[in-house]
């Protein structure tokens, strides 16, 4: 039966884990002999790696043992790098896939690589391998070590590397970072811009962490996806709740995609939650019909807010462009989606360099003050606005 060894609980045993150390470097004449780089050195193998578990995410250090190059024979201080595979081809085949650990080791008498620098470099290796498989409980591992001489500018003095030598049987542990909500989330779908091939950044809702909202057109049996990236490819399975306020017909169609019933204009509001672990988010879906309006002077509002006289006009598909109401006064441009009853303040934009840039900050006057004059538009009296929010391309004319 193998042992698993684990430093912080069993420190007289793990000894062995931590290796040894490699070989005194040798005094003689200094001077430096790079005949033999190519001779490489030995990387001893663990005399207990055989028959025992290392386990590397409960590991502080690990130490490997070695002969040290031959320089001629000087006694020259040398950065030894530990570099680890997952591919058994490693052993005979130096350009297979391996990654080089960040920290290196100087004291000839106590080589220390950190232990959980390794373990999340052959997590990495194995995902990126095997993206649809988890970290198994063990496996076996390919190390070796390239040594340079250290204390000069050259970084690749003296480069030379050792043999490669397996562990049989290592436990690498994947650990989920903690869960952050991005900038955007993204769509994509049969109606969205190039139809499953462009991915729409929607934008958060200013100062509502979590929030994030956008305008879809979706015909009758139209599908879509979203994610947290370009190519997060996520569908109605990763929702956790959905709240179809538009009467828009959700279910779920091919693939777990989205799938629409009735076609429409839509206004998508996710809102995320972390969950307790800090390692996930619970995300609930809400479906409104799309309201977008024109606020306060530009419009003669004296209470600024949503209303149905300034509303603009949908067009029939994706490819129209939204026309509002013609402007009562030249002011600056204050325009809103509406998104349930979060304030309108919160998921307002405006126009610039002809497209829409949906507002980012507090700003609490007007956009001319908090973003400058190139993204306040004054439109003249009896002049509109035109926008097409399948390309987000926006004008006033």
């Amino acid at each position: 039966m193998k042992k698993i060894f684990k430093l912080m609980l069993l420190p007289a045993l793990v000894l062995p884990l931590l290796f040894t150390s490699c070989d005194e470097d040798r005094d003689s004449n200094p001077t430096l002999d790079l005949s033999h780089l190519a001779e490489g050195f030995v990387l001893n193998t663990p005399a207990l790696a055989e028959n025992n578990t290392y386990d590397l995410k409960s590991a502080k250090n690990l130490v490997l043992t070695c002969s040290q190059p031959n320089y001629g024979d000087a006694p020259y201080a040398v950065k030894y790098y530990a570099q680890v595979s997952i591919d058994p081809a490693f052993v005979n085949d130096p350009t297979t896939t391996h990654t080089e650990l960040a920290t290196y080791a100087e004291n000839a008498s106590n080589l220390e690589f950190n232990a959980s620098e390794a373990n999340d470099a052959i997590v990495s290796l194995f995902q990126a391998a095997n993206p649809d498989t988890s970290v198994p409980e063990e496996m076996p591992i390919y190390v070796r070590l390239r040594g340079v001489i250290s204390g000069t500018l050259n970084q690749t003095l003296g480069e030379t590397y050792s043999n490669v030598i397996t562990l049989p049987s290592v436990k690498a542990t994947y650990e989920a970072p903690d869960a952050k909500f991005t900038d955007n989330l993204f769509l994509i779908g049969s109606s969205i811009q190039t139809p499953w091939q462009s991915w729409k950044a929607i934008p958060k809702v200013e100062g509502l962490d979590g929030n994030y909202y956008g305008i879809i057109y979706v015909p009758a049996g139209g599908e879509f996806k979203w994610g947290t990236e370009n190519n997060d490819y996520r569908g109605i399975n990763r929702l956790k709740e959905i709240n179809d306020e538009a009467g828009a017909g959700i279910s779920a169609g091919e693939e777990q995609n989205i799938k629409v019933a009735n076609a429409g204009w839509y206004t998508l509001h996710f809102k995320g939650k972390i969950t307790e672990d800090k390692k996930n988010i619970d995300w609930t879906l809400t479906v409104y019909k799309t309201q977008v309006c024109l606020i306060g002077t530009c419009i003669g509002q004296s209470t600024w807010g949503f209303a149905d006289d300034t509303a603009l006009t949908p067009p029939a598909d994706p490819t129209g462009e939204w026309v509002s109401p013609g402007f009562t006064a030249s002011e600056e441009l204050r325009v809103s989606v509406k998104v349930g009853s979060i304030d309108w303040y919160r998921t307002e934009f405006t126009v610039h360099n002809g497209e829409v840039f949906w507002r980012k900050y507090n700003m609490p006057n007007n956009w001319a003050e908090t973003m400058g004059a190139d993204y306040s538009v004054k439109p003249a009296v009896g002049t509109k606005l035109y926008v097409n929010f399948d390309t987000n391309k926006a004008e006033v004319r």
